[in-house]
């Protein structure tokens, strides 16, 4: 199954830090640990791939095939661990990365709904909360409890208009002592940092849009807004307008053929979701990326990922 590899991988990556300890962790999948990272780049050194920029692969991907894989590394959402704890990593193998920013995160105006959440059914022993069936009480003695709240919002979130939701969600952590916002500034890079980290010759700052909605749930005029400003905010930071956006969520509920078009008409040349696969030649604006999971942090793990051989597996 040598043939599965194709020509390389992108990965995606969200928080890098050390292991934390809790008993009720929902975003656990969204953060790897600064060794797990060093391993996975030793192993792919290993594999006989070599890191490229992501503003490389329209490039690479219409080139013959042949020659050595790549790999490219992708971090969501500009975490400050990414600065504090993947760059010393990504510096010691010579590795390029790009991170993709949310306006709304960097500039502290926009909450985080997934981690409001996690802390508030961390802290609180019961909630009440309208699904949009009256005023529910849901208790939240453990670990089961707390998933079910979690899946009810998160669905919830999804399902309704998301602004709203979350604005919603913020009101409910916000009576129960928890400022969304403060949660947002403790985790995501501030404008300054991010200027700093560009500066870095490893690193490239993408577009993540202003408030991290689905896209395809947005009218075209707002997708396009939410797409166009979040470049216009990362060429602002850095002189330099991004050449990559990250759809927001990624999957195909979120983005679909018409964020692609609109990416193509922005000027992007790289557009990923988090959809995984690996990518193909004339497809730059749909690009599939594969995760790196907190759940599986082995290297075997990310041999596996890369080759492409659990995709020939499941048929796709």
């Amino acid at each position: 199954m040598r043939q599965s590899r194709g020509r390389g991988v992108i990965f995606t990556l969200h928080h890098v830090r050390p292991q934390r300890a809790e008993t009720f962790a929902p975003n656990a999948h969204l953060e790897i640990t600064p060794h797990f990272l060093d391993a996975a780049l030793r192993r792919l050194t290993r594999d006989g791939y070599r890191f490229v920029p992501l503003d490389e692969l329209p490039a690479l991907l219409s080139a013959p095939e042949g020659g050595r894989p790549f790999a490219a590394f992708t971090l969501d959402d500009g975490y400050i661990n990414n600065m504090e704890y993947a760059l010393a990593v990504f510096e010691r193998h010579r590795t390029p990365f790009t991170v993709f920013v949310t306006k709304g995160f960097a500039e502290g105006s926009h909450s985080i709904w997934w981690e409001t959440l996690a802390v508030l059914l961390r802290q609180a022993k019961e909630i009440r909360f309208d699904f949009g069936r009256g005023s529910e009480r849901l208790a939240l003695d453990g670990p089961r409890q707390q998933w079910e709240a979690f899946d009810r919002f998160a669905r919830y979130i999804h399902r309704f208009d998301e602004a709203r939701a979350v604005a919603t969600l913020d009101m409910l952590a916000r009576e129960n002592g928890i400022e969304p916002t403060d949660i947002v500034r403790d985790l995501v890079m501030r404008p300054a940092q991010l200027q700093r980290l560009a500066r870095h010759p490893l690193a490239a700052l993408g577009a993540h849009t202003i408030s991290h909605r689905a896209l395809a749930r947005l009218s075209e005029a707002e997708a396009r807004i939410e797409m166009e400003v979040s470049a216009d905010y990362v060429e602002a930071l850095t002189g330099v307008r991004p050449a990559a956006i990250a759809y927001p969520y990624g999957t195909p509920e979120a983005a679909g053929a018409r964020e692609a078009g609109l990416a193509g008409r922005l000027g992007f040349s790289v557009a990923v979701t988090t959809q995984p696969g690996l990518p193909a030649a004339g497809k730059t604006s749909y690009l599939p990326r594969m995760s790196l999971n907190g759940f599986y942090q082995k290297r075997r793990y990310v041999s596996a990922l890369a080759s492409g051989i659990p995709l020939k597996l499941m048929g796709r």
